[in-house]
C-alpha cells in the first residue's frame, strides 16, 4: 500500500523549540518546565501515561492552549501567543472531528476555504491530498459511510492539504482495530518523512512510539523524564519509570561491590553480575537498582557474560518465543524471553542464565 501521491508538494522543514514551557490549571501543573528541541523534518513522539501532560503540550504547540510560562518557536519565529490560525499547523484529533453533514471532499477543503484559496486551486489540492491517502474514489461520500481507517485517512488529508509547516497528531490510531493500527503505522511514517513535514505525535502506546519515532520524549506528571532515539531510551533508560514504561523489564535490587576497568561488580538478589559503566555518574558503592530486559537473558554462554543459576517456575508459549519465569533463593524471580529454537525448558528444571554486562542498566532512581 503506497500512501503518498507523487504530486504532493515537499514542504520546507521547520524546527520547533520549546523552552521552559509550563501550564497550570489552578494548583495543578499539567506541564512543568519542559525544554525540547524538535528537529526540522523529524517525526517526534510525546509519550507517557494518561495525565502526564503530553496532550496539553501538543495543544500548546498548536495554539489551542496558552502557556503559563515559557516560549515556543517555529524556526526563529516566536509563536507562543499566536492564535492557531496564524501558525500554519495541521492537526489530526483522536476523534478525527469530521463534519458529518459534509462530503469527504468538503471536509478536506474546509481549511482551504477558510484561507480563501480560489476554487480551482482548492479543487486541485483536495484531489491531490485525497489521492495521497488513497481516498480519491470516496470524495463524495459522507463520513458516516466510511470505516474508522478511512475516516482517519480523511483527517490526515484535511491536515495535509493546507501544506502546514508542522503536523500534529493526537493519538490518531487509538480508535482503530489492532490489525489496522499495525498497517497504518509505517504508512503514516512514510507520509511524514516523504513530505518533509515536522511532525509531533502524541501516544501512550509504547510499541507505536518505538516502531515509528525518529526521537521521542517520555513525560511523567508534566515533567520530561528522558529524550532520545527509541533504541537509546529502550536500551539505556535513566530512571525506573522509563525502564518500566518502555516495555517489560526486570528490576533487581543490587549492591555495588567493586569495579574492574569499565565494568562494575554487583551483588544482586539473583547472584553476582557485572554491568558496563553507563555514561552518567554511578556511586562508588551502596545500594542501586538495575534493569535487565527479559530478552537479555539467554542460555548460550559467552566468556564475557555473567552467569546466574535458578529454577524454572513457569513457562508461557508465545508462538515464536517462550517466556520463562525463573526463581532464585530468597524468593526473587525474573522473566526471560527467548526464541523457540531447540528444546524448551520445563517447570522445575534447573537453568543457568547468561547476560552481557552491556545489557545490565544501573538506574538513577
Amino acid at each position: 500500500m503506497q500512501l503518498l501521491s507523487p504530486c504532493y508538494r515537499h514542504v520546507d522543514m521547520t524546527c520547533i523549540r520549546i523552552e521552559g514551557i509550563a501550564k497550570r490549571f489552578g494548583s495543578t501543573a499539567a506541564v512543568d518546565g519542559v525544554d525540547i528541541e524538535i528537529h526540522a523534518g523529524e517525526l517526534f513522539f510525546l509519550l507517557g501515561p494518561s495525565g502526564c501532560g503530553k496532550t496539553t503540550l501538543l495543544r500548546m504547540i498548536a495554539g489551542f492552549i496558552e502557556p503559563s510560562a515559557g516560549r515556543i518557536s517555529f524556526d526563529d519565529a516566536d509563536v507562543t501567543v499566536l492564535p492557531p490560525n496564524k501558525r500554519n499547523t495541521g492537526m489530526v484529533f483522536q476523534s478525527y472531528a469530521l463534519w458529518p453533514h459534509m462530503t469527504v471532499a468538503e471536509n478536506v477543503a474546509y481549511g482551504l476555504r477558510v484561507r480563501k484559496v480560489d476554487a480551482a486551486t482548492r479543487k486541485q489540492r483536495v484531489a491531490a491530498a485525497l489521492e495521497s491517502v488513497q481516498m480519491g474514489e470516496y470524495a463524495q461520500r459522507k463520513p458516516n459511510q466510511l470505516s474508522g481507517g478511512q475516516q482517519q485517512r480523511v483527517a490526515l488529508a484535511r491536515a495535509l492539504v493546507v501544506e502546514p509547516q508542522v503536523l500534529l497528531l493526537d493519538e490518531p490510531l487509538s480508535n482503530l482495530d489492532a490489525k489496522l493500527r499495525l498497517e497504518m503505522r509505517q504508512e503514516i511514517r512514510r507520509l511524514c518523512k516523504s513530505t518533509g513535514i515536522t511532525t509531533v505525535y502524541v501516544t501512550h502506546d509504547q510499541e507505536e512510539a518505538l516502531s515509528m519515532a525518529d526521537r521521542m520524549a517520555v513525560l511523567k506528571s508534566g515533567k520530561l523524564q528522558q529524550l532520545g532515539p527509541p533504541q537509546e531510551l529502550y536500551n539505556q533508560p535513566r530512571t525506573r519509570f522509563v525502564a518500566e514504561f518502555l516495555g517489560e523489564t526486570n528490576l533487581i535490587p543490587a549492591t555495588i561491590s567493586g569495579r574492574d576497568g569499565d565494568q562494575v561488580r554487583l551483588e544482586t538478589a539473583v547472584g553476582e553480575v557485572s554491568a558496563k559503566l553507563p555514561g552518567g555518574d554511578v556511586p562508588e558503592g551502596g545500594n542501586v537498582t538495575c534493569s535487565i530486559r527479559p530478552e537479555s537473558f539467554r542460555l548460550d554462554p559467552t566468556p564475557e557474560a555473567s552467569v546466574v543459576s535458578g529454577e524454572v517456575k513457569d513457562i508461557v508459549f508465545l508462538g515464536d518465543s517462550t517466556q520463562a519465569v525463573v526463581g532464585f533463593s530468597g524468593g526473587h524471580t525474573v522473566r526471560t524471553v527467548s526464541l523457540n529454537q531447540g528444546q524448551r525448558p520445563s517447570p522445575g528444571d534447573q537453568t543457568r542464565l547468561h547476560v552481557d554486562p552491556q545489557d545490565i542498566v544501573i538506574l538513577s532512581d
